[in-house]
């Protein structure tokens, strides 16, 4: 079964955007995916952007497939998520169009 994982804007939304990554966890899930949600992660000790990030990019090199929450390009963690997916040749798409499959 393929691993995904979700990539999109959190830092300065309300909530984190927390409720977005849940409810596409919860879809990708339901199509049979295993998901790697950084919405999931706890807090780091240092509570730093550097610390969730070294959380999110350990899920990240883990899966098979990056989904893109919108905005994601304006988030410089999304970039980042992004630009490592694809290095790696990762899938790479954006929520509405996975939801199609």
């Amino acid at each position: 079964m393929p691993t995904v994982y979700i990539s999109g804007p959190m830092s300065g939304l309300p909530e984190s955007n927390y409720p977005a990554f849940n409810r596409a966890a919860e879809h990708i899930a339901a199509m049979g995916y295993a998901v790697e949600n950084p919405a999931e992660n706890p807090e780091p000790a240092c509570k730093s952007w550097a610390g969730y990030m070294r959380l999110a990019l350990a899920q990240l090199v883990r899966c098979d497939i990056s989904v893109r929450l919108p905005g994601w390009q304006d988030s410089r963690g999304a970039v980042v998520e992004n630009d490592i997916a694809n290095i790696l040749g990762l899938e790479v798409v954006d929520l509405h169009d996975f939801l199609k499959r």
